[in-house]
């Protein structure tokens, strides 16, 4: 993009431009994006607040990222376009654990979200979640039964946490919970906002089967509130990125171990 056509865009397009452009690089200088668009400081310091406001990207000591840190998660428009062919055999690898009539659970991941398009093979089927994707796409499928878990939204996530959606889970019982996770470090599953540990601890102690999905990469990711064991799920379902020697070792403890078939994983241009 030129800097006479940047120039030339209208507020909303320059903002959502410039998502893109961080998105695609993970990171960018504050001042970069000023001459990328030929706007001011102050010009980008306004997008920026309006898209930190929506949890699209988060700023720091001058620069404009769409990256997760040990604090807080990227957000949920940034994680819909990485590794996604990846995330869609791990998906069809978990479809295997679901039948017919059961009632499932399905977290707000952008990695669990790819299985949605495949429920319509096991109908018919209960859907449980507190994604707010998820009802957006079950809600039109036929033979799925929907229960949707309110509470308070979170715009980074696309989803609903706290009191009231823990509560509305306590007084459910699932067959099957679907999840994913950030980061596992020494076998344990970790998050960045103690609010999604809550939510996801209620589901996993609501539901009868627990299955995992996280590609070789969530095991050098970091977060600061522990969730739960890995021996906590009757499987955990990886990548083929995932090494022999990695693989054995979590087999050696006891960990069920899955590996979803290997797949092209191409870049994703986001919209």
């Amino acid at each position: 993009m030129t800097a006479k056509n940047a120039r030339n865009l209208k507020r909303d397009d320059r903002r959502d431009a410039i998502a893109q452009a961080v998105m695609e690089h993970g990171a960018l200088r504050i001042e970069d994006l000023a001459a990328r668009f030929d706007i001011s400081l102050m010009t980008v310091h306004r997008d920026l607040d309006e898209l930190v406001e929506r949890g699209i990207l988060r700023k720091s000591r001058g620069v404009a990222t769409a990256l997760a840190s040990t604090l807080v998660e990227s957000s949920i428009v940034y994680r819909q376009g990485q590794r996604l062919a990846t995330k869609r055999a791990m998906a069809a690898t978990a479809l295997e654990y679901v039948e017919a009539g059961q009632s499932v659970f399905l977290d707000d991941s952008t990695t669990v979200l790819q299985i949605v398009p495949l429920l319509r093979e096991r109908t018919p089927l209960t859907v449980i979640t507190n994604s707010l994707f998820v009802v957006n796409e079950v809600g039109t499928m036929p033979r799925i039964s929907l229960i949707a878990l309110g509470g308070t939204f979170h715009n980074w996530c696309g989803s609903f946490m706290g009191r009231m959606t823990n509560d509305a889970i306590h007084k459910l019982r699932g067959d099957v919970l679907i999840m994913s996770a950030p980061a596992i470090t020494d076998g344990t599953l970790y998050f960045q906002a103690p609010e999604t540990v809550d939510t996801k601890r209620a589901m996993l102690d609501a539901a009868g089967t627990k299955i995992l999905l996280v590609d070789h990469t969530k095991f050098k990711g970091r977060a600061l509130h522990a969730l739960a064991d890995l021996n906590e799920f009757d499987v955990v379902i990886v990548d083929a990125g995932m090494s022999e020697a990695e693989i054995s070792a979590l087999r050696a403890e006891g960990i069920n171990i899955v590996v979803a078939p290997a797949v092209p994983d191409h870049p994703t241009q986001l919209s």
